[in-house]
């Protein structure tokens, strides 16, 4: 799925271009015109630029590497400005640090980082007793008593210019460990084994895997993904440890291009769990852990628009399925099933209640616990079996992030909580369940004296053209006033799709922007799901357009109302936020002195019409099928960005960011978008690694760079630079 972040839908224009207070550069890489035309429906179009997608012709990657050079020369000038918020980003962070263990059998686990290291550490250490569950207060300095490194990603690392780890797991007994790994961005994982007990590397080795690969309970088998030609997860396979890799068996597959497969076991051992979905249809089916080589049942069959999750429970001997899902109930509901006969008796447990969207369930051996959204935050309740009741845990910031994660235990006296919000920095809770006392853990150390009272964070609400109320979160340092009071330089976060929520959390490097005066806020416009299933549905297919006219009215509510001005703002997104990003640009170019679009989706009609690209037919549920359908092909083409680049507007500067080996959004659309906003004057940028992926580059230092990069861009547009 095509997440996190926007793509920008950044046009280009004719006329004078708006100069800037930057060093004479040379000219501008131009792209060869190679035209070739496209048919659909009745329309022909030529596309000029169509040739840089082949990745591997030695043109494409000289243009890509002309475009670095001329980006670099073009940002020269911002050098000593990256160095100093590299510097910021690295001086408040702990760099010799470790996490909250988590307890799993007879030990804890936990990660550690070291200083001058790019990636983090995997170690556990034994419990002190059977009825330990306080988790050691460890040091990151000192030694810990019985301590074992699992996995030193810096060793695993060594040679490569990019790694991800993709799959991390120690069987249940705790003698072995899988690991998936990634070398080119390209989320393609090779899986291996070790025994953490001698050290020995099994022979087992088995490339190609999809993330999320997974012992089965005894140790004895793993479980993995595989993906079809158009990155899709398809199939489930079951490699029996020491035996070929061309031996492994199939356990399921799924022919139709419009689903994604995925397999976990729950949390009771008691199942494998097969899922299998769209956008917006599911389907689940189970397989006994102690028999796994025997034919799946399914938990519902699947009906086209309904979506189920479930998690097992054991409740009076009996096996049973809580089942979260939306037949007839738009924000969800959740009924208690027999889990040898699925199919029959519904017993209510959560009604459906509109504007209170029922997230996901997860149960443990004596009580579950329920995620939800409510008022555009989300929420945590504790399931009672017994009476159904949830008990909502509560918080007293206006604004927050809270989840539960890191529990893996059947039957803990504990809930492992993660909290934070714009300006609380990240805290890792433990929620008692006997006393009802929020216990915590940890709380993200900001180094050079952060003091969360110095900023402040607020939510307002801006009118859509229709009337619908959008709601903003904004944050900021109260030294420079109250946000409002006078117009700053702002920046302005946006995304929009998948039914994603864009949560106020907490950044480091943030903070570099807020002390020099900037406004941070986050759009939470329709085609998210800050405001239920509803909010998503209207920003998504033939609503599309209702994601970016909502931005584009939150950007014109802060500008009416004194918060900024459009020379003092600047709007960011990334991939299919970046879509978000073009279009706004398109509409009200006006409003903006800039737009950064990360790994950008904006070739979407192009992309959306080849079913054999990697996620697109899977993504017809959430754009519409243009292929086959005029109405959608007229629709898309109405907005994508590379197929409405203006000529008679004045555009903001732009910079786009995108990744080789990205299989998600792939690198050809921001440079074909480039390659066009030039063609009519437009200020635009184009930086591309070469060795990396969807999520950028690799390794934490590294990733500090690139976001040094990307603030320092964003200052100098805003005019703050020298701050």
């Amino acid at each position: 799925m095509r997440e996190e972040g926007s793509p920008a839908l950044r046009h280009g224009y004719r006329g004078t271009v708006t100069v800037h207070d930057t060093p004479a550069a040379a000219s501008a890489p131009v792209a060869e015109s190679r035209p070739v035309v496209r048919s659909h429906h009745g329309d022909d179009v030529e596309d000029r630029y169509e040739w840089l997608r082949a990745k591997e012709d030695v043109a494409v990657l000289a243009h890509l590497e002309a475009e670095n050079a001329y980006t670099q020369q073009r940002t020269a000038h911002l050098d000593g400005l990256r160095a100093k918020l590299f510097d910021e980003i690295k001086g408040r962070t702990l760099e010799t640090d470790l996490s909250v263990p988590t307890r799993r059998g007879d030990w804890w686990y936990y990660g550690r980082t070291i200083q001058g290291k790019q990636y983090g550490i995997q170690c556990r250490s034994p419990l002190s007793s059977p009825d330990d569950w306080t988790p050691p207060e460890l040091s990151p300095e000192a030694d810990v008593p019985g301590e074992q490194i699992l996995l030193d990603g810096n060793v695993e690392a060594d040679g490569h210019e990019f790694f991800s780890l993709g799959s991390f797991e120690i069987s249940n007994d705790g003698t072995l460990m899988l690991y998936g790994v990634d070398v080119a961005g390209d989320e393609r994982y090779t899986v291996r084994v070790r025994n953490v007990v001698t050290g020995e590397q099994l022979p087992d080795e088995i490339p190609g895997t999809f993330a999320g690969a997974t012992f089965s309970p005894d140790g004895r088998f793993i479980v993995y993904t595989t993906v079809d030609d158009a990155w899709r997860p398809d199939t489930v396979w079951l490699h029996e440890l020491g035996t070929p890799v061309d031996s492994d068996e199939k356990l399921f597959h799924e022919p139709d291009e419009r689903y994604w497969v995925g397999a976990g076991f729950t949390r009771s051992d008691r199942f494998l769990m097969i899922e299998v979905g769209s956008s917006i249809t599911s389907e689940e089916w189970l397989v006994d852990a102690a028999a796994l080589r025997t034919e799946p049942r399914v938990v519902w069959p699947r009906s086209e628009g309904v979506e189920y999750e479930s998690s097992h429970a054991v409740i009076d001997g009996e096996d049973v399925l809580f089942v979260l899902h939306n037949d007839g109930a738009l924000d969800f509901e959740l009924v208690r099933v027999a889990a040898s006969d699925p199919r029959g008796e519904r017993a209510v447990v959560i009604p459906h209640r509109p504007g209170h969207r029922l997230l996901g369930v997860s149960t443990f051996r004596d009580w579950g616990v329920v995620g939800y959204r409510r008022g555009g935050l989300p929420r945590l309740g504790l399931l009672d079996y017994t009476t159904g009741d949830v008990n909502e845990l509560e918080f007293d910031e206006p604004l927050y992030a809270v989840g539960s994660g890191g529990n893996p235990e059947w039957a803990p006296p504990l809930l492992r909580i993660g909290y934070g919000s714009f300006t609380t920095p990240g805290t890792v809770y433990d929620y008692d369940l006997a006393t009802g006392d929020l216990l915590l853990r940890k709380r993200q150390p900001v180094l050079g004296g952060y003091d969360p009272e110095a900023y402040a964070q607020a939510r307002v609400w801006a009118t859509a053209q229709d009337g619908t109320q959008i709601p903003l979160s904004l944050v900021w340092k109260r030294s420079f006033g109250d946000a409002g009071e006078t117009p700053r330089p702002l920046h302005l976060y946006g995304y929009g799709s998948y039914e994603h929520s864009i949560e106020p959390g907490f950044s480091v490097p943030r903070l570099s922007e807020l002390d020099r005066g900037v406004i941070f806020a986050v759009a939470h416009v329709r085609g998210g799901g800050e405001m239920g299933r509803q909010w998503y549905e209207d920003g998504k297919l033939l609503h599309k357009r209702n994601t970016f006219t909502d931005f584009v009215d939150c950007a014109r509510h802060l500008v009416d109302h004194g918060y900024t001005t459009p020379s003092q703002m600047v709007a960011e997104g990334g991939s299919a936020g970046g879509l978000l990003m073009g279009a706004v640009a398109n509409l009200a170019p006006e409003l903006f002195a800039g737009v950064l679009a990360d790994v950008p989706f904006v070739d979407a009609l192009t992309t959306i019409l080849d079913p054999s690209l990697p996620l697109t037919v899977i993504e017809w549920d959430e754009w519409g099928d243009p292929l086959h359908d005029a109405d959608v092909y007229a629709y898309m083409k109405s907005y994508s960005p590379y197929e409405n680049v203006r000529t008679d507007a004045p555009y903001p500067r732009i910079l786009a960011v995108t990744s080789l080996n990205d299989t998600r959004v792939l690198y050809v659309e921001p440079a074909k978008w480039v390659a066009r906003l030039r063609e009519v004057g437009a200020d635009a940028l184009l930086k591309c690694e070469m060795v990396a992926g969807h999520g950028g580059v690799s390794g934490r230092y590294n990733a500090w760079r690139e976001r040094a990069f990307e603030l320092a861009w964003m200052l100098d547009v805003l005019g703050v630079a020298d701050a």
